[in-house]
């Protein structure tokens, strides 16, 4: 039975990897330090930096934080639904919804997975999938929900997975998120 619970998280863990390839995490831009007012001579006062960061739409109740290895992780608080991984400069390399598709197959040789959507536009990809690992016994393991996305914004490639373990409902919500990412316009 241990074994049986670890498959889906160990698939869900390769899915991520094979999303994530690449990836040197995403960022954290490092603010200057403040200047007073009062240290500067008037013509050295310029505008203030504005800085622009990323905006993805959320349920009511889910926050964001950003993990260790950079990612950033989206649900209700303590438990992550979604995962957000930011590849800078390969806006390009958006994938065709089949091409996200047989990836995840690729990907997952050692479950039973039947596709419950794949959509796409020009600056998006997104495959809902429901994964049953097999089992050392020939069985299937538990059957669960999952999202696997890409999402072009600009010059900047975002790709999304959920977790193992999220509703149909939240793997729902995680479709809008990802599909909603974009940048957010200074104030």
């Amino acid at each position: 039975m241990r074994r049986a619970e670890r498959q889906p998280v160990h698939a869900a863990l390769v899915a991520l990897c094979v999303l994530a390839a690449g990836c040197g995490g995403c960022k954290q831009q490092q603010e200057e330090p403040p200047v007073t007012p009062e240290a500067e001579a008037p013509e050295q006062r310029s505008a203030p930096q504005r800085r622009v960061g990323v905006k993805v739409p959320m349920p009511p109740g889910w926050t964001a934080q950003v993990a260790q290895d950079g990612s950033f992780q989206f649900g209700p608080p303590g438990r992550p639904v979604l995962r957000v991984d930011l590849r800078p400069g390969q806006g390009t390399t958006l994938p065709s919804p089949e091409a996200l598709a047989e990836s995840v197959e690729q990907s997952f040789g050692g479950s039973v997975h039947s596709l419950e959507q794949q959509s796409g536009g020009a600056d998006y990809s997104l495959v809902r999938v429901m994964l049953e690992p097999k089992l050392e016994d020939g069985g299937l393991g538990a059957r669960y929900p999952a999202l696997f996305g890409a999402r072009r914004v600009e010059k900047d490639l975002f790709l999304c997975a959920t977790f193992p373990g999220v509703s149909t409902d939240e793997v729902l919500q995680a479709t809008e998120a990802c599909r909603g990412i974009e940048f957010q316009q200074p104030r």
